[in-house]
């Protein structure tokens, strides 16, 4: 894929697919019952599209209808700059970097400060981090085709079960759905006080790094790392030569994890959430 502006929504679009999306004049409104914002959040047409979409108002108003249609809060996904990112100062383990534009998704010019008259809130800043692939990268374990149980317990506990049901259909119903919506692949590390899982999705020459969660009482014993360079080997086999993954900016612990790993931060975005 080219490393164009949308880039990154291209890939992660892709890779968490909304069970339900529509398109309105290159607008994406992405449903899922609720469970997670990247798969029930508005995706604005790039920068590129040209100026006939400037009707920010009028955008904006037809996604609230939609959203309000399906009793949800409105949400949209909010693409910036990368400049102003700062490492957290941790060394490199030694991977050679590969030389990546300062490239995030894709918003729609005006949009953020649109939202924000609007009083639209501003949650879950978040990095885009990539990384070449280590061509000697060796899986501490393996990667199955599909979530167990185990896996889907491990995730929900750490990072999904903050969601609730709908009347028709479990949250982790529909987390299922959206994982399984693509061929991926599920690492999944046991240790003596609990589990470390992650998610790997295979895009050309990207690697999409997804769901790396460790149960607390198993948090700074290896497991993350073990899990994560597990992928890595996964990715390498299936072609991939580089890994990208997103990264909420406060998460100081994990932040430091994958700068330790090669990673660098490649783009940046949030999202608003209406009053």
């Amino acid at each position: 894929m080219d490393q164009d502006s949308g880039l990154f929504d291209r890939l992660v679009d892709e890779a968490w697919p909304a069970p339900g999306r529509v398109t309105a004049d290159g607008w994406i409104y992405r449903h899922a019952g609720g469970v997670t914002k990247r798969a029930n959040s508005v995706l604005p047409p790039a920068d590129s599209v040209d100026s006939a979409r400037a009707d920010l108002a009028g955008a904006v108003e037809r996604a609230e209808k939609f959203y309000a249609g399906l009793g949800l809060r409105c949400v949209f996904s909010i693409g910036v700059p990368s400049i102003g990112v700062p490492s957290i100062g941790v060394p490199s383990i030694g991977v050679p970097s590969i030389g990546v534009p300062s490239i995030g998704p894709g918003a729609a010019t005006g949009l953020d400060a649109e939202l924000d008259s609007r009083g639209y809130r501003m949650v879950d800043p978040t990095l885009i981090m990539t990384a070449p692939l280590p061509r000697d990268a060796v899986p501490d374990g393996e990667v199955a085709a599909e979530p167990s149980e185990r896996w889907l317990r491990t995730w929900w506990r750490v990072d999904g079960g903050r969601h609730r049901d709908d009347e028709e259909t479990p949250a982790m119903e529909w987390a299922r759905r959206i994982m399984t919506g693509v061929p991926a692949g599920y690492a999944h590390q046991e240790g003596d006080t609990g589990a470390g899982v992650g998610r790997g999705v295979v895009q050309g020459q990207w690697l999409g790094v997804y769901c790396m969660a460790v149960e607390p009482r198993a948090r700074r014993r290896g497991l993350g790392r073990s899990v994560l360079r597990t992928l890595f080997a996964w990715g390498r086999e299936r072609g991939a030569e580089r890994a990208y993954l997103a990264v909420t900016e406060p998460n100081v612990g994990a932040r430091a994890l994958y700068e330790r790993e090669g990673f660098t931060v490649a783009g940046r975005y949030h999202y608003r959430v209406a009053p």
